[in-house]
């Protein structure tokens, strides 16, 4: 039985070849492409499991595939992992601010990829399952677990996988101090190389969203809470 339709987009032959041929043997079906024009075509006929997206592709690049798959609310919550030879962290940091789940510079160990995938997809299958049926509610904010919305004076907030994961692992126990690396682990799980910067990211554009929802608290020193309930 599969594990999961694994999308792979990546314009190196050898590239699609090593993931292809390790993933299968993981027991994952595997799709492979090698342009973000036909990774948009695969997505909208046959809709992965997860992505494993290369950053530089020709034409149309990872960053606007990403972008573009966030904003259609059929494809928003697809796991993306970003894929790239290149490894400055300016480069991380565009792929999580549009979206990006995980990030894995290249050459990378075909065991790490395959765990951070597994995490990813354990994640998400248990989202859709419903085995959390919780609606927070602090004032106007409200975040239903179960349907993963999230919502401020009624309006919808458009969150993406890790920042819906994050605003989670806070509000479930307002007033608690999660430290970043705490935050990753808790989320992608302990083999994850942690990077603060990372995680600002995510908690910069979670209070964007947030906007007068101002909720989340920096512990200087130490890491982030979600503001107790007056």
């Amino acid at each position: 039985m599969s594990k999961g339709r694994i999308l792979a987009v990546d314009d190196e032959e050898d590239i699609l070849t090593l993931l292809k041929y390790n993933l299968e043997r993981e027991g994952y079906l595997v799709d492979c492409v090698e342009t973000g024009e036909e990774a948009m075509e695969h997505v909208a006929s046959v809709r992965p499991d997860a992505i494993l997206l290369d950053l530089m592709l020709p034409g149309l690049d990872g960053i606007e595939v990403c972008r573009e798959l966030r904003k259609n609310p059929d494809t928003k919550n697809i796991p993306i992992i970003m894929l790239t030879a290149k490894s400055e962290e300016s480069d991380m940091v565009s792929g999580l601010e549009v979206g990006a789940d995980d990030y894995i510079p290249k050459p990378f160990s075909a065991k790490v990829l395959i765990a951070r995938l597994r995490a990813l997809l354990r994640r998400s299958s248990a989202d859709a399952s419903g085995e959390e049926d919780e609606v927070i509610r602090r004032g106007d904010f409200l975040l239903d677990l179960g349907r993963r919305e999230a919502s401020v004076g009624g309006e919808p907030l458009d969150l993406t996988f890790t920042e819906f994961e994050i605003l989670r692992l806070l509000a479930k126990r307002p007033g608690w101090v999660y430290s970043r690396s705490r935050i990753v682990n808790e989320i992608k799980g302990s083999d994850y190389p942690v990077t603060e910067r990372s995680v600002d990211v995510q908690i910069v554009g979670l209070r964007k969203k947030l906007g007068s929802a101002d909720l989340i608290e920096t512990v200087r020193g130490v890491g982030y809470k979600f503001k107790m309930p007056h």
